[in-house]
């Protein structure tokens, strides 16, 4: 397999079981966001499936909407439900999961202290130095500045 595939691989592996994830949350906790798909493509080559702990559980990833995928490669959607139900998640008339129940929150298990993102940063921090992050976009101080701009204060 892949570097990509073996990303998704690692991250399915955490999912604990009575939960589900999407292929997007899966795609954005690898690091290639708009990458879904991919994760789907990935999936279907599973060398592990199934629900011991040394397997991948493809089967605990769902579209966003709780859908199950119409081609799941080990014996379709009715199967992907059966092991998700035995797993003890439930869906709603439509055959969907409830995702406002079973969504994994994408911390691995064991790690429910984390789910309180209270000691997330809400900004950068005070020293921050956003001119030299921002080279190639430099900040423009009008009053100072030595090489006007199209959008300089100081042509008008």
């Amino acid at each position: 397999m892949g570097a990509f595939s073996d990303r998704v691989f690692a991250v399915v592996k955490q999912i604990p079981r009575g939960k589900v994830a999407t292929y997007g949350q899966i795609a954005r906790i690898i690091g290639a966001p708009r990458s879904a798909r991919y994760v789907g493509y990935a999936l279907r080559a599973n060398p592990a499936p199934g629900t011991d702990p040394a397997s991948i559980p493809c089967h605990r990833v769902v579209f966003k909407d709780g859908r199950m995928a119409t081609g799941f490669a080990f014996g379709g959607p009715g199967i992907q439900q059966a092991m998700l139900q035995e797993e003890g998640v439930q869906f709603d008339d439509e055959d969907k999961v409830v995702m406002s129940k079973y969504l994994w929150n994408g911390y691995p298990s064991g790690s429910s202290d984390l789910a309180d993102d209270s000691y997330l940063p809400m900004g950068p921090p005070a020293d921050f130095d956003w001119e030299a992050e921002l080279t190639e976009y430099p900040l423009h101080d009008c009053t100072t500045c030595k090489r006007p701009r199209k959008d300089c204060h100081k042509l008008t």
